[in-house]
């Protein structure tokens, strides 16, 4: 067995022995190797990797391993965001069945499940970095589908919306814990595929939900919608079970130490990267870092705030689809038809697609404003989702390097916060900006804020690296 501190590092962990580590209390990059690393005295009791080869390191497993897991992350994150999406175009008929009036609920059954998942990053993913990837993904999956299950079952619409919030809560975790887990599988130069793989979700999620909605909704009724996401989450979750395996690599260590420690009756052995803190202290320590994170990192706050009123706009256009389509258009609910690695260089792809969600939104309002042919308001929503899938995927591929898989799921859960908030209370706003300004202006608006978003990547692309050792994390 090989031990010590510098195997450890070697592996992608810091040496949580490291006096000055503890005592700045900074985070540091997990996954670059010091000069200062390699002079590192070796510790016996530090329990680490067999060599660089071990088997039991995730980021050792066969490919076809590897991407079996980011295929069940990504396609239980899919299954949450088409039940947050297939919903849309049945509200109305959900409205008549419950017999209430008022817009804005019905609004809110539609994006209640956001804020869900907002509230459910503040203390869900974080438990993550504390017990292992797999008992929050298990432990999510049977609340989610339970939830579910109620929001079928519902007999009113109190019960209806508080069953679609606990299901967001619920969910929260694949949403910013799966970005943890391709850390630990997979090292920052190979993780362009796997995370494009697990952003998926949000990116087909919004676009086929809407239609798979609309038709189940007309030929078997609402309640049919969250069957099927019953049906689908089920299937992913017996996978799961059978085919998940612990990718946490301090989590790992630490069942290995313990059996070591029973095996060599030496109680001084301890996993690399184990701080020894007390339960309770790295409970509360985890359960902040992703509102610190938010607050203390600019990158974070701006990344944040704007994949946040991306993600708003994109929910708000949702809540006027069955207005637009039904009424303007007379639609019924469906109608068919080299060098050294820079994690900067993420952005780049970003920077130049950005400017197609503003874009977008010129070409969807104004049209439907002026009743042009319903093609063209689809030409600009198409228009809008490339630079919403890319502003997403680059955004998050970028944090997850940053900060690797020592603070992945937490980093990820401050921007699945802020974005799920916005997503959730901002197409509340849509009945008063589009009484008062129209569709043209309203949309207009609402453009005019992306456009100011569009110097962001530019800005971390030229200035990230200084931010980042400006203001490090503290963990």
């Amino acid at each position: 067995m090989e031990t010590g501190s510098a195997t450890a590092k070697r592996e992608g962990f810091v040496d949580s022995m490291s006096n000055k580590s503890e005592d700045q209390g900074e985070f540091k990059d997990v996954e670059r190797d010091t000069k200062e690393d390699k002079d590192d005295v070796v510790d016996p009791n530090i329990v680490s990797w067999d060599g660089p080869n071990d088997p039991t390191n995730p980021r050792n497993w066969s490919n076809a391993t590897k991407l079996t897991h980011v295929l069940i992350i990504s396609l239980s994150v899919l299954y949450v965001m088409l039940a947050t999406t297939m919903f849309a175009p049945a509200a109305p008929s959900a409205q008549r069945e419950f017999g209430y009036k008022n817009g804005q609920v019905e609004v809110l059954t539609i994006t209640i499940a956001s804020l869900g998942f907002a509230l459910g990053q503040l203390f869900i993913p974080p438990l993550s970095e504390v017990f292992g990837r797999l008992p929050v993904y298990r432990a999510s999956a049977i609340f989610y589908i339970g939830f579910t299950i109620g929001i079928a079952r519902s007999t009113n619409v109190a019960e209806f919306l508080i069953f679609r919030f606990l299901t967001g809560l619920s969910a929260s975790s694949y949403l910013s814990t799966g970005g943890g887990t391709v850390a630990d599988l997979l090292p920052k130069e190979e993780r362009g595929v796997a995370m494009a793989l697990f952003t998926s979700g949000p990116i087909f999620g919004p676009v086929l939900g809407p239609i798979i909605g609309g038709f189940v909704t007309q030929g078997l009724g609402w309640r049919w919608i969250f069957y099927l996401v019953i049906i689908f989450a089920g299937t992913v979750t017996v996978a799961s079970i059978f085919l998940m395996h612990e990718t946490d690599h301090v989590t790992i260590l630490k069942a290995k130490a313990a059996r070591l420690r029973k095996e060599t009756s030496n109680p001084m052995l301890c996993a690399a990267g184990d701080r020894h803190t007390p339960i309770k202290h790295l409970l509360s320590r985890a359960l902040t870092r992703p509102l610190r994170f938010l607050i203390t990192s600019p990158i974070i706050f701006l990344i944040s705030l704007y994949i946040a009123f991306n993600f708003g706009v994109t929910m708000l256009l949702f809540a006027t689809f069955p207005t637009v389509f039904e009424q303007t258009y007379g639609w019924s609910l469906v109608r068919t038809k080299n060098g050294e690695y820079r994690a900067e260089r993420r952005l780049i792809l970003m920077m130049f697609v950005s400017p197609l969600f503003p874009i977008g939104l010129f070409v969807y309002g104004w049209t439907a404003q002026n009743k042009v042919h319903w093609i063209v308001p689809i030409i600009g929503t198409a228009i809008c989702g490339p630079g919403a899938v890319i502003i997403n995927s680059a955004s998050q591929t970028y944090i997850v390097d940053i900060f690797g898989p020592q603070a992945g799921a937490s980093t990820l859960a401050a921007v699945t916060f802020l974005r799920n908030l916005t997503g959730a209370f901002l197409p509340l706003a849509a009945p008063s900006l589009y009484g008062n300004l129209g569709l043209g202006w309203g949309n207009s608006v609402l453009a005019f804020v992306t456009v100011a978003f569009i110097p962001v990547p530019f800005f971390f692309y030229w200035k990230g690296q200084m931010l980042r050792e400006r203001f490090p994390l503290k963990l």
